[in-house]
C-alpha cells in the first residue's frame, strides 16, 4: 500500500503541482551549463532485459551508420541472467567501430527492473556533453547522430528531444522483423518501408537528451528514493515524467533525421496471470490507437 501511495504521490507531484525544487535543488542555471562547440561527446543510456531482439537493431545502427561529428559512448544496463542479451553483448563488443565506445553495465535484475536506476548512476559518471536517455527499441540510423552533432553546437538547453521519429506500427511477436532479430548474432539491418513519421511534443522516455552538466549535478529522479528502489519485477516506467518535472523543462525539439523506434504489442519484460497479459495488451492497443488518433 505505501508503495502506491508514494506512486501516486509522485504521478502528481509531476503534473508540477508540487515545486520541483522540494525534490532537486541542484539543477545547474543556464549561465552554468557550458555551451559547447566542435567534436562533442554524447553518451545513449539504454537498458535491456530479454528483449535483445530489439538491441541488436539498436546495437547494429550504429555498426551500419557510425557517427563522424561527435563521439559516442553506448551504454547498456543488462542483468547476466538475460543469456541471450549477455551473448548479443559480447558479440557486438568484438566489432570495432570508428567513434564509437560499447559500454555494458552489468546489475542485479532487481536493480534493472527499475529504469530510472540505471539512468541515475549514468547521470552522475557521464564525461559527456550529452547523453541521450533511451529504450532498446530505438534505432539511430542514417545522419541521425551527426545531424544532431550540428544541432547541438553551442547550446545550453536543460532538456532536448528529436521533433519527430518514424514507427512501426504494433507488431505482434510472430512479425518477421522480431523474428529476424532472435535469429543469432549478427548486425542487423532494418526494411524502413513499414515505418510512419510521428510528431513528438516533448522529452518522452526513450527521448530525452539531457545536458551534461545537469546529468553531473542533478542524476536522474536522484533524490527520489522510491525511483532508485530495487524490485522483483519491472516496474513501469513513470519515472522519466519526473524527470522531466525536476528539470522544469519539457524539453525543446531539435530536427534529427534518422531516428526509428520498433513499436511491438508484447511486453515480454512482464510477468502475471496470462489473463493479466492478455488485458495488458488489449490496453497497450487501444491506448496506442488512441494516441495515433489525436496525432491524425
Amino acid at each position: 500500500m505505501w508503495n502506491l501511495i508514494q506512486l501516486a504521490f509522485f504521478r502528481f507531484a509531476a503534473t508540477g503541482w508540487i515545486p520541483a525544487k522540494w525534490f532537486e535543488t541542484d539543477l545547474p542555471s543556464e549561465s552554468e551549463r557550458a555551451a559547447r562547440t566542435g567534436h562533442l561527446k554524447l553518451e545513449v543510456v539504454s537498458h535491456c532485459w530479454k528483449y535483445s531482439h530489439f538491441l541488436v537493431y539498436q546495437l547494429s545502427s550504429l555498426v551500419l551508420f557510425p557517427p563522424r561529428k561527435l563521439d559516442v559512448t553506448m551504454t547498456v544496463y543488462y542483468s547476466p541472467e538475460d543469456t541471450k542479451t549477455g551473448e548479443l553483448l559480447a558479440f557486438f563488443e568484438r566489432q570495432d567501430v570508428s567513434g564509437v565506445t560499447w559500454n555494458w553495465e552489468p546489475v542485479p535484475k532487481q536493480e534493472l527492473f527499475r529504469r530510472a536506476i540505471g539512468r541515475n548512476r549514468a547521470a552522475l559518471a557521464t564525461q559527456a556533453d550529452w547523453v541521450w536517455f533511451t529504450d532498446c527499441d530505438l534505432m539511430f540510423r542514417e545522419s541521425c547522430f551527426d545531424a544532431l552533432a550540428e544541432a547541438l553546437q553551442g547550446r545550453r538547453d536543460v532538456l532536448l528531444f528529436p521533433e519527430e521519429e518514424h514507427t512501426t506500427d504494433l507488431l505482434a511477436e510472430n512479425n518477421p522483423m522480431l523474428q529476424a532479430g532472435a535469429n543469432g548474432l549478427q548486425v542487423l539491418d532494418i526494411d524502413t518501408t513499414s515505418f510512419t513519421t510521428r510528431e513528438i511534443s516533448k522529452a518522452t522516455g526513450p527521448l530525452q537528451i539531457a545536458h551534461g552538466d545537469v546529468c553531473r549535478a542533478a542524476g536522474y529522479c536522484r533524490n527520489i528514493g522510491f525511483y532508485q528502489k530495487p524490485v522483483e519485477s519491472f516496474a513501469k516506467c513513470h519515472e522519466d515524467r519526473a524527470f522531466r518535472w525536476l528539470l522544469r523543462s519539457q524539453g525543446e525539439p531539435l530536427r534529427v533525421p534518422g531516428v526509428y523506434r520498433i513499436r511491438h504489442v508484447a511486453k515480454g519484460r512482464y510477468s502475471g496471470s496470462e489473463a493479466r497479459s492478455r488485458l495488458r495488451t488489449w490496453l497497450r492497443v487501444w491506448q496506442s490507437r488512441w494516441r495515433d488518433w489525436r496525432q491524425s
